[in-house]
């Protein structure tokens, strides 16, 4: 049930140990395999000439096929960064700018106290829109949830506080669409999955990527396992397609998306626009955020504190994550099935910091 194909192991000031760190990291991954906290899961270690590290063990589900490399992962919140990949590349060709607001490009919130909100404010996390608010309980409609997202009130005053917003998120595809006159998983498609080849990576898996699909949540709203259909409630409200979550993914698609990344943005994005999207814009606040990305919070870290402080990266809620280290060139990709069958904290948050911290 597991796999794995790498360059030979070695630390990264090429001493190899007693246990290298491959060893180890697939040892606590299976560990964690053992212990219930998903039925798979999958990872790369590397730089920007590839993998030196990577594998995967267990399940698609508990009692499914084994894992075979090519498997589909539900990236939750590692949409978010994509998406910024794509509102990014629309600010490099001119159609959107940061200093743009939601009432600029999208008439239906132009009454909404959300209205001023910036495309950086949405990005960075300061706009002051609450956070991942439930909207699917009651709306069971897309009309009705953008209805219902444009009337929440807001939690904080935009600029001053760094909250997590889905619903901010949520937006920015919305305005991305609208500036455009394209579908957001076509705009997907264009600029991010053509341009680097990705060929597993897309809203909506249709049948032969659901057969691939790994697992999420035995979910009681829907009243059975999701395979292959968005974990997110909000999402699968929106039809699938938004710009907080959504994104399915491969380990190979990943790999080449964290290559491009670390090679300095071409063909995604000038030089230039992605050293701007990575940057630290918040250390006056209470969070480290640059624009779509998360940065490396001096405590408190969901990858712990062996990446520079120029790193960033996104985590996701089915238990995803990429993270990069510019300065070191180096990037980690975890994928997981943690909701798999309960989204019940069963110690995968400490997995994740101890699967980082190997050197």
């Amino acid at each position: 049930m597991s796999a794995e194909s790498s360059r030979p192991a070695s630390a990264p000031d090429g001493r190899t140990g007693t246990t290298p760190p491959p060893a180890a990291r697939r040892g606590v991954l299976e560990d964690g395999l053992a212990r219930g906290l998903y039925s798979g899961a999958a990872w790369s270690l590397g730089d920007a000439t590839g993998p030196h590290d990577r594998g995967w063990t267990g399940t698609r589900a508990l009692g499914g096929p084994p894992l075979d490399g090519h498997d589909m992962w539900d990236l939750a919140s590692v949409t978010k960064p994509i998406v910024g990949l794509v509102v990014m590349a629309l600010v490099d060709r001119g159609v959107l700018g940061l200093d743009d607001s939601v009432g600029d490009h999208l008439a239906r919130y132009r009454s909404s106290p959300h209205a001023g909100r910036t495309v950086a404010q949405l990005l960075d996390h300061t706009s002051g829109l609450p956070g991942g608010v439930p909207l699917y309980r009651e709306h069971l409609s897309r009309d009705s949830l953008l209805t219902a997202l444009g009337a929440l009130p807001p939690a904080a005053e935009p600029g001053t506080h760094v909250a997590y917003s889905s619903q901010g998120f949520i937006l920015l595809g919305l305005i991305a669409e609208q500036a455009t006159g394209q579908g957001l998983d076509e705009l997907l498609n264009e600029l991010v999955c053509d341009p680097l080849g990705l060929t597993g990576t897309r809203f909506r898996p249709g049948p032969a990527d659901r057969a691939r699909a790994v697992a999420t949540e035995a979910c009681p709203w829907r009243g059975r396992t999701v395979v292959g259909e968005v974990h997110d409630e909000n999402a699968v409200v929106l039809g699938g397609v938004a710009g907080h979550a959504g994104i399915f993914s491969t380990l190979a698609d990943l790999e080449r998306l964290a290559r491009s990344l670390l090679g300095g943005g071409p063909p995604l994005l000038a030089p230039d626009t992605l050293a701007l999207m990575t940057a630290p814009r918040t250390d006056h606040l209470n969070l480290r955020r640059a624009l779509a990305w998360q940065g490396q919070d001096p405590a408190g870290s969901p990858v712990g504190g062996t990446f520079g402080p120029a790193s960033y990266g996104h985590t996701g809620f089915t238990g995803t994550s990429l993270w990069l280290d510019p300065a070191a060139g180096r990037y980690a990709i975890l994928l997981t099935n943690r909701v798999h069958p309960s989204r019940a904290e069963r110690g995968f948050a400490a997995l994740r910091r101890e699967f980082h911290a190997i050197g």
